[in-house]
């Protein structure tokens, strides 16, 4: 039965891609201040389904094979999460925030790079799906393992138009600077964990 498969790489999938992140942090500040949300939602959905299919199609059980490269990514991975991390407590400490005023001095080039850049940037993005859901796909006999990775997809597509989209519903909160300074303080923290979790290994 297809449904299996494709039920758990959904949950799956969604348990891994909602956690608060570096890039679900700029995916949710772009939805707040309505700055273009559609292509930056569809460029994170389209980087998991490139980054998905790689590991169902067994570059994920390849990366877990390799202690070296596991190590490579690990580290990088904490690397990238302590900086960003680094800087949304600066963020929070100096209580800088965004208006949601609408207004864009940002072009949709400079977007979509930012967005590209917190995605296939973060080490921790290859870990999650291209060898723990290529892992997780790879235990399913023929076809189940691309069901499982379908469910994934879908997962990647509903959680990023939704919090690109339903960002907005926030922004009575979000115009207040210390909702801000709550949020930047909560990003770093999750953003910690994660890297003390990849320390521990």
């Amino acid at each position: 039965m297809t449904y299996l498969p494709l039920l758990e790489g959904f949950g799956m999938g969604a348990s891994l891609i909602v956690a608060i992140g570096a890039q679900n942090a700029f995916v949710l500040k772009s939805g707040l201040q309505g700055r273009h949300r559609l292509p930056i939602a569809l460029c994170c959905a389209l980087s998991d389904v490139l980054l998905i299919a790689l590991g169902v199609a067994g570059v994920g059980a390849l990366i877990a094979a390799s202690p070296t490269l596991l190590q490579i990514v690990r580290w990088a991975g904490v690397a990238f999460l302590l900086c960003y991390a680094g800087a949304a407590l600066r963020r929070a400490w100096r209580g800088e925030s965004m208006a949601l005023d609408g207004r864009d001095e940002r072009g949709l080039a400079v977007a979509l790079m930012t967005t590209l850049a917190v995605t296939w940037l973060n080490p921790h993005v290859y870990l999650d799906t291209v060898v723990l859901l290529g892992g997780l796909a790879a235990r399913y006999p023929g076809e189940g393992r691309y069901w499982f990775g379908t469910g994934a997809i879908v997962a990647s597509f509903v959680w990023f138009f939704a919090l690109a989209y339903g960002a907005r519903l926030l922004a009575p909160l979000f115009t207040k600077p210390a909702a801000w300074r709550v949020l930047d303080a909560g990003v770093a923290a999750i953003l910690l964990a994660i890297a003390w979790g990849l320390l521990r290994g």
